[in-house]
């Protein structure tokens, strides 16, 4: 196959289609999770921790922290919908080969799968702006703008995501990536305090990481203000969706059909 068959058909909105029927069968207990956390999450750390850390960046601790919520929660959702959601489409219930018995191409179900892991990250995103919304950390007129940053951001993780799974043999595998990956970005990226106050080489490593761009672009956004270097970062998570895309297409072609 040459790289062109990468390129995904329109079909790949039939794998949308279908997962969004199998989500919307789980949809409260989903919901109830893309609600639950955040405020969890707000109540202890953006109140708790807030009234010890009182004013971060020149804004209330839980602004400073609502926003980065939102960027790491896309990365979570999307990540656990390409890792543990697709492997289990793939693997046990071998939904993939019977995709692959119709017209879809193996383009066709990794598209419509990253899109799926973006589309979830929305979803949990939205629910989180919403929720802290009602407690005055999210506000100002640039709110809508992060929507299609949120989508990128969601496309990169799924992206990154499902490479890990065309690898994978069982679920096992996927603690190392939530190790070496997903729990250092959460940590180091600017979720929880700005970057300038760690180390000069931690600030380095962490402009690497796709997490690091999501919320540069994300915290501005949703506190009112317009952020810096827009096509830098949207470069950086642009690169985080194509290149891990066409690595998992050619790795999912070998594992599928050979």
């Amino acid at each position: 196959m040459s790289w062109q068959d990468a390129i995904p058909n329109p079909g790949a909105l039939t794998v949308v289609q279908r997962n969004f029927g199998v989500w919307r069968k789980l949809l409260l207990p989903s919901m109830l999770g893309n609600f639950g956390d955040p405020l969890l999450y707000l109540l202890a750390l953006g109140y708790g921790l807030g009234h010890f850390v009182g004013h971060m960046d020149g804004m209330p601790y839980i602004t400073f922290i609502a926003s980065g919520i939102v960027a790491s929660s896309v990365m979570n959702t999307a990540s656990f919908e390409g890792l543990y959601s697709a492997f289990t489409r793939m693997s046990a219930q071998h939904t993939y080969a019977a995709m692959l018995a119709t017209p879809l191409r193996v383009s066709d179900i990794l598209a419509g799968e990253v899109l799926w892991a973006a589309i979830k990250g929305l979803i949990s995103a939205i629910a989180i702006i919403i929720v802290a919304s009602f407690f005055g950390a999210i506000q100002g007129p640039w709110v809508w703008l992060s929507i299609p940053v949120i989508l990128l951001s969601g496309l990169s993780f799924g992206s990154l995501a499902l490479v890990m799974t065309a690898m994978a043999r069982s679920y096992d595998f996927f603690m190392y990536y939530f190790t070496l990956a997903v729990t250092p970005m959460f940590l180091f990226c600017g979720v929880f305090y700005p970057l300038h106050s760690l180390p000069a080489f931690a600030q380095d490593i962490a402009q690497v990481l796709p997490l690091t761009h999501a919320v540069a672009l994300m915290r501005p956004l949703l506190t009112g203000q317009l952020p810096r270097q827009v096509p830098y970062h949207l470069g950086v998570l642009l690169l985080y969706t194509v290149i891990p895309y066409l690595i998992a297409w050619r790795l999912l072609v070998r594992r599928l059909l050979r």
